[in-house]
């Protein structure tokens, strides 16, 4: 096992819901559900104003309790005073670990997550930290 925790939950999770999806590819959320799913991982995206849609091949759900499978890591694309309700809903459904994107602060929601036993990042990029941890080719 590493000692790095953002390569700890990024080496462990399977399933990620992303809340705050977007079918733009110009939003950083459409990137990075992109990217996450090239890299294998299952993505889910969560975005009430999508809700029963296909996003990137994967049905949109309105809220993390839709999501009809277990969630390992939640990945939030919300303003900092949205983010709180989502990290409380990340502990309502047993998540592992909750991930604030870049730029994305809510100290009180993450002492909370923490409290509750999940792992918690805060103002990184998932995509950006998977590339960083990713071995060069050819590596060992």
């Amino acid at each position: 096992m590493t000692e790095d925790p953002i390569a700890q939950i990024l080496s462990t999770a399977k399933v990620i819901a992303l809340v705050g999806a977007s079918p733009n590819p110009a939003r950083p959320s459409h990137g990075v559900m992109a990217y996450l799913q090239d890299a294998g991982y299952r993505v889910i995206p969560v975005n009430p104003g999508l809700a029963g849609q296909l996003l990137l091949g994967e049905r949109v759900y309105a809220r993390l309790a839709d999501i009809p499978v277990p969630v390992d890591l939640v990945d939030i694309f919300r303003r900092s005073e949205d983010a709180g309700a989502a990290i409380d809903d990340s502990i309502a459904i047993g998540a592992k670990a909750v991930w604030l994107q870049l730029g994305i602060y809510d100290d009180a929601a993450i002492a909370r997550a923490r409290a509750a036993g999940l792992a918690a990042v805060v103002n990184r990029c998932t995509k950006i930290e998977h590339m960083r941890l990713k071995p060069a080719p050819g590596a060992r």
